[in-house]
């Protein structure tokens, strides 16, 4: 069905415009929506957005069935709330969010091997596992969001012990590139999660956790959120992606050089000032209301778009702009056939509130 208009003559003798429902099925079909917003063309394919939906498909059986509601936030325990060095929950108070939180408060969230791969872990699964997730907050608990790498956790360098004099250095160096491909991975898991995953950062971020919110989409800190860049000055440049994600972050080439070869510290002021992080909250105690107030915005959007969005930005940092302009040409070309497009028009004239999109699907795997 299609809302038109028309002109109706009311009980006081004055003639007023009257939204009513009509068939329509002949293509192009162009909707006027209310308040005079601009005409935007809508073919067939997308008339039966406007109709009601059958029930999307069922989740898996180990996920309510409530969490494919748009209007309800999924209860219980997360699916994926099952490591020992991670906590993964849904979001409180707002739908659609998942919150991760590094959980070693006795160890400041120093990342040990086991946390490092269930980072790895949990950010290769969220977004795909049908539970209707649009955007997850990344966060420490206890006095600081990370204190780096643990660097008492004797599986880190065990590959260059250097104890067996069986074989060379060559031979040594090409056992130990795996491991650090891995660690690499794993922390690539959140830059390439399908949904946006926004940090919030309290207290200490250092080392490993600069390594690890840089592959975040948005960062916020509270004001005595304090980074450091430690690698130098532990004797190793760092090598799981700060030295290649933040100078593309930050647009202060000569401040990032100083940052990364000094390893001194900067606080949650400069880390606004030159970019890095998108916000400062107010206190340290509204860190999460300042949170709250982005993933909410996000949200509300198109989990289609977003997603999309998502991609695309993460294509053309690393590319050409022609072909990032490619890489978006193919993306929309599958991704405008959706229904979320009627239903955002609708929304941005005034004719809905609180659109309802379907969830994303249950990736398939073998």
């Amino acid at each position: 069905c299609e809302l038109k208009e028309k002109k109706e003559k009311g009980d006081d003798g004055d003639w007023k415009e009257k939204k009513i429902n009509k068939a329509i099925l002949s293509p192009p079909i162009f909707l006027e929506f209310a308040h005079r917003a601009p005409i935007y063309p809508i073919h067939t394919r997308h008339i039966h957005a406007l109709r009601p939906r059958p029930s999307p498909l069922a989740p898996p059986p180990s996920l309510p069935q409530q969490i494919m509601t748009a209007t309800s936030r999924p209860p219980g325990m997360h699916p994926l709330d099952s490591f020992e060095h991670l906590s993964v929950k849904y979001h409180d108070s707002i739908p659609f969010v998942t919150v991760v939180s590094l959980n070693r408060p006795e160890k400041r969230n120093a990342i040990n091997a086991k946390m490092w791969k269930e980072i790895g872990q949990a950010f290769r699964q969220l977004g795909t596992i049908g539970d209707a997730c649009r955007c997850i907050v990344l966060r420490g608990n206890g006095k600081g969001f990370c204190g780096g790498i643990d660097i008492t956790d004797e599986k880190f360098f065990s590959g260059i012990s250097g104890d067996d004099d069986s074989y060379d250095l060559a031979r040594k160096s090409l056992a130990f590139r795996p491991q650090i491909l891995e660690m690499q991975a794993a922390f690539s898991a959140v830059e390439e999660c399908h949904v946006p995953v926004v940090a919030a950062i309290h207290g200490a971020c250092v080392g490993a956790g600069i390594d690890l919110v840089c592959c975040a989409d948005v960062r916020v800190c509270s004001p005595s959120a304090k980074f450091s860049i430690r690698e130098v000055r532990l004797g190793l440049a760092a090598d799981v992606g700060t030295l290649q994600r933040l100078p593309k972050l930050v647009g202060h080439s000569s401040r990032v050089r100083e940052l990364c070869l000094t390893g001194e510290d900067f606080m949650a002021d400069e880390a606004e000032r030159i970019g890095f992080v998108s916000r400062v909250s107010k206190r340290d105690d509204s860190l999460f209301d300042t949170t709250n107030d982005i993933i909410s915005k996000i949200t509300k959007n198109s989990p289609v778009a977003v997603s999309v969005t998502k991609s695309s930005l993460n294509y053309s940092r690393d590319n050409s702009v022609a072909d990032g302009l490619k890489h978006i040409a193919l993306q929309n070309s599958a991704a405008l056939m959706t229904d979320d497009l009627v239903k955002s028009f609708m929304a941005g004239s005034g004719s809905a509130e609180g659109v309802d999109f379907n969830p994303l699907m249950q990736h398939s795997c073998l």
